[in-house]
């Protein structure tokens, strides 16, 4: 098991991760680091803990946004008429279709993992 070191709110924290996670830990960290700052800038260093809180749930927020866009691409994907590609078109429905659940998986991935943080 691997271990990186995050820096949020200019306090250090020792995360242990699967072995090949720690760039895209480190990438987390550093997203949640600027949402933190973004924070601490506008109303202030309020404590780490409430700033925690704050950009948790700004963030939270924002893969609500993206559930719900998912859900709407879903939705009209499902809509064409018997969900079946263009037919001029096949190739360009199929890629579209893949990178859909591609991007269906990474959104579910990225909630999982701020469920167990």
């Amino acid at each position: 098991m691997a271990q990186i070191t995050v820096s949020i709110n200019n306090r250090v924290y020792e995360i242990a991760c699967d072995d090949g996670q720690e760039e895209h830990l480190a990438r987390l960290g550093s997203y949640i680091d600027s949402k933190v700052t973004e924070l601490a800038a506008s109303i202030g260093q309020v404590g780490d803990a409430r700033l925690l809180v704050m950009a948790s749930l700004l963030i939270a927020d924002e893969l609500a946004d993206v559930y719900g866009e998912l859900a709407e691409a879903r939705d009209a994907l499902e809509g064409t008429p018997a969900a079946a590609p263009v037919p001029e078109q096949p190739e360009m429905a199929e890629s579209l279709a893949k990178n859909l659940e591609l991007l269906a998986g990474r959104v579910e991935d990225i909630a999982a993992r701020l469920e167990s943080a």
